[in-house]
Parts: structure tokens; sequence; C-alpha cells
């Protein structure tokens, strides 16, 4: 189930979105859109009892760079972020109980991230596509 939603959906979902993207007409700077998936830091450092998590991600890092590869002459970017520890609902915890039993092994800062820092990573590689 692991690797059905965090590889196969990403992997569905980039296809679908890029084939849309693909038929866009093309922005001044000859750009069509950008897929941004997210990875983790478990692509890279996965650890006990993560294997098919860790597996997942990082078929999410070879398939972005696939993708990047293959839609650049369509006009759309493909990235990825790969996050460490991020606090949301799926901790089923109140933040400060998640802090405190994973956030303290975070390198710096000392916490986990946010959802809305996320957002503005993503935000700022959205627009950075059409700073020049």
């Amino acid at each position: 189930m692991t690797i059905e939603v965090f590889l196969t959906g990403t992997f569905n979902l980039l296809r679908l979105a890029a084939a849309t993207m693909a038929a866009n007409d093309e922005l001044d700077d000859g750009t069509r859109g950008v897929v941004i998936n997210t990875a983790s830091i478990a692509a890279y450092e996965g650890q006990v009892g993560q294997a098919a998590y860790a597996a997942a991600k990082a078929g999410v890092v070879g398939l972005t760079l696939a993708a990047a590869r293959d839609l650049a002459p369509v006009g759309v970017r493909v990235m990825s972020i790969a996050p460490g520890t991020f606090f949301t609902p799926a901790f089923r915890l109140p933040e400060d109980e998640a802090q405190a039993r994973w956030g303290t092994g975070v390198p710096f800062p000392k916490r986990m991230g946010r959802p809305s820092e996320y957002a503005a990573l993503v935000e700022w590689i959205h627009q950075a596509g059409a700073i020049r």
C-alpha cells in the first residue's frame, strides 16, 4: 500500500497533470507549467522500519529527474522537495507531544517543519520560473 500511494500515486498525478500542462499555451518564456513532487529525506536516509516508504520516496526522486528531462522540451519544469520531519495531523498527536518525541532529532532548527514553511517553498519554486 505504501508504494502504491507514495510512488504510483505520484507517478499517475504527474503524468495526468503534465499532459494537461503540455497542451497549455506557452508563456512568453516558453514555459507551460511546473510539477513539484514531494520526496522525503527518507529517500536518502531511510530509517529502521521505513523500507517501503524509503523505496517509494527514492522512486519519486528518480521519477522527478527522468520526468524533468522528458518534459523540458515541452516547457514543463519538474522538481522535487525532500523534506525532513514536518508536523502534520498524520501524527495524531498534539504538536508539543510530537515535537518532544520526534522534533528533537532534527539537526537544526531543533523542531519539526511546519506546513506553512513547505507551502512557502513551493510558492517560491513556482514563482522562480517567472523570475528573469
